[in-house]
């Protein structure tokens, strides 16, 4: 690790950095010109601050560290899709992966937020990782930055839209995930839209309330996969805590407190949720407040007993709820052939 001993400055928010600037006799606004290099232009050096003194940026460089991340593996697949493997300043890695869907002008960037994930849903490879430690702000930001450089260059074109849908729980991290959507999104950071960006949690209720009293401005998941409380807790140990007439109320609350959008993201299963039944199921939880469903295609992971569904029968639940006025979305698979594809993040490389 470089500097143990050094803090990460960017651990520090814009009223430190003054006061930092203040206690060792330099300007108010060197801290302004050292905030945009860090959330405005990405710095992974004080060295690239080219507008600060040499002896400011060696001073800097004696107390602090800039603890970014750095890619080691990219894979390519064969639809376009781009997993990136990052290793952090202690050596754990974690992955982000660019969909680009050109003839739609969708750009998006699939973010983690933990190494690993504490949760055990039985579809995922993530939750056999476990989880190894929650990223910082500015982890989170690292993915997000390095990413729309990436799609610059391969595309030509900034990424259009940022999910939170990678390695990891977000609402199990909510602070650091919290602060990284408002340096993506503030005119000091990024400057993209809160409304292109899309938090997505297994359904953790008291957490979905407090982004409701947060009044965040971000659009939220749901990872729903069934439509009954015996099914969820069979895939999702989680909602044994957080039933669904539980997450229910919370979502209702975010909408009342946000009128955000709601998603429902629901992994289509052989025999096991497609069935009509379970369609009519989902359309009861679809009643209370606005909601759209995307269905996902199933991505096989080792040791998991579930089967993906026929396209027949995706198409007829899709239909049962299109017949019912709910905006549905099919999503295919992307970057299957690369372990890059939903629930199939566990860092092969």
């Amino acid at each position: 690790m470089d500097g143990p001993n050094k803090q990460d400055i960017r651990l520090l928010d814009s009223g430190k950095l003054v006061a930092l600037f203040e206690e060792i006799g330099e300007p108010k606004f060197r801290a302004k010109q050292v905030y945009e290099w860090l959330w405005k232009k990405g710095a992974t050096s004080f060295e690239q601050m080219t507008n600060l003194s040499k002896s400011l940026r060696e001073k800097l460089e004696e107390g602090y560290v800039i603890n970014a991340i750095r890619l080691d593996v990219k894979q390519h697949s064969n639809d376009g899709t781009i997993k990136n493997r990052f290793r952090l300043h202690d050596d754990h890695l974690i992955e982000a992966v660019l969909i680009p869907v050109p003839k739609d002008n969708r750009f998006t960037v699939c973010v983690s937020s933990q190494v690993g994930c504490s949760l055990t849903c039985s579809f995922c490879a993530t939750g056999r990782m476990g989880r190894k430690r929650n990223l910082d702000a500015g982890e989170i930001y690292d993915q997000v930055f390095m990413v729309n450089q990436q799609c610059l260059a391969e595309y030509g074109v900034p990424i259009t839209n940022i999910v939170y849908m990678g390695m990891g729980e977000p609402l199990l991290n909510y602070k650091n995930v919290l602060l990284s959507t408002k340096l993506i999104s503030s005119p000091d950071g990024l400057g993209m839209s809160p409304r292109r960006i899309t938090v997505s949690t297994a359904g953790i209720a008291k957490m979905i309330n407090k982004l409701a009293d947060d009044e965040v401005r971000f659009n939220l998941a749901l990872s729903l996969h069934a439509a009954d409380d015996t099914k969820r807790n069979e895939i999702m140990p989680i909602n044994e805590q957080n039933n669904l007439e539980k997450l229910m109320d919370s979502l209702e609350y975010f909408y009342k407190k946000t009128k955000n959008k709601i998603t429902y993201e629901y992994i289509t299963f052989q025999l096991f949720n497609d069935s009509m039944e379970d369609a009519k199921l989902l359309l009861k939880l679809c009643g209370r407040f606005p909601v759209k469903v995307n269905i996902i295609e199933y991505n096989p992971i080792d040791g998991a007993p579930f089967l993906k569904s026929t396209e027949s029968r995706i198409d007829d639940f899709a239909m049962q709820l299109r017949q019912s006025n709910v905006p549905v979305t099919v999503r295919k698979s992307r970057g299957k052939d690369i372990d890059a594809a939903c629930g199939q993040l566990a860092n092969k490389g």
